[in-house]
């Protein structure tokens, strides 16, 4: 069944304006969503999108970089990481700077961080116990969080091929020994790829509020013990980065459209199951980003 999408955009205050480092300052974001709008003529679902604003205390609010790994064995993914990562390090310093907590999530690379006082922030985080339903899960901390058939639909993308799409198909292998050095990790920061000391690291300071950004957003962004499902199931307010991410599609895999929209039809996969998105112009200025490939008007 096709799904049709059509535009109904309002807006609604959320939250309240709290204290931060810099006196009154907010982050006011605008949040987009997709909610049920019924069916068209000839049955196909059809959503509306919603955009709300919320207002988020900068102190009480993460950011996670998701696998932004200095290589890929797909080149095609490798290179758009190379150039999302300028442009991403410069968010990521904004946030900093207007007192965000930064969470570098470079996963199966921790170690080597190890002797980081930033992974070790991570590591030394105090134990907080999770919710029950997590709880009862062994090793929830480091397990992959699979699409839940009792919250969300199918993904508009085939990946099953695993989402190489290079004209010349690359070889399944794992070349990432670090995060992108592009990346820069600051003091204050924490490094962790475990969801456990994830939930530790935010309870430790309050934080309920999380931004995701990072790769690739069919599989790990969403997947990891640290990604939205997880994060959403834990009760944290989570939206998504929708320019500061990248999927796993090949464009010649079911629906058949460029790799960009491929991309764009799982951001509304977020917005309509999972948590909503934002652009990095909201929460911290300039312009959005783009990839120089992406051609359409």
């Amino acid at each position: 069944m096709r799904l049709v999408l059509f535009g109904v955009v309002g807006a609604v205050l959320f939250g309240t304006a709290n204290s931060s480092s810099r006196g009154d300052e907010v982050l006011t974001l605008r949040a987009r969503s997709q909610a049920a709008a019924g069916e068209d003529g000839e049955g196909a679902k059809t959503y509306k999108i919603v955009e709300k604003k919320l207002a988020w205390d900068p102190n009480k609010t993460a950011v996670i970089i998701c696998d932004m790994w200095d290589d890929h064995w797909c080149k095609g993914a490798a290179a758009r990481v190379v150039e999302l990562a300028p442009a991403m390090n410069d968010v990521v310093k904004k946030a900093r700077d207007r007192g965000m907590f930064i969470i570098h999530a470079p996963s199966t690379c921790v170690d080597f961080y190890k002797d980081t006082p930033q992974r070790r922030r991570a590591i030394e985080a105090k134990f907080v116990k999770p919710p029950v339903a997590l709880s009862t899960k062994e090793r929830w901390g480091t397990c992959w969080c699979w699409p839940d058939d009792s919250r969300e639909g199918d993904l508009p993308i085939d990946d099953s091929d695993m989402g190489c799409d290079c004209q010349e198909k690359c070889k399944i292998h794992d070349p990432w020994k670090r995060q992108i050095a592009t990346i820069e990790i600051a003091d204050a920061d924490a490094i962790t790829d475990n969801g456990q000391e994830t939930y530790n690291l935010l309870a430790e300071r309050k934080i309920d509020n999380v931004v995701m950004m990072g790769v690739h957003l069919n599989m790990c962004v969403l997947g990891r013990p640290f990604g939205i499902r997880q994060l959403t199931k834990l009760d944290k307010n989570v939206v998504l980065v929708r320019d500061m991410t990248d999927t796993m599609y090949n464009s010649q895999m079911r629906p058949k459209v460029d790799h960009f929209t491929g991309t764009d039809l799982v951001v509304g996969h977020v917005e309509r199951y999972w948590c909503p998105s934002i652009s990095s112009v909201d929460l911290v200025g300039g312009k959005a980003f783009r990839f120089k490939e992406d051609a359409r008007k």
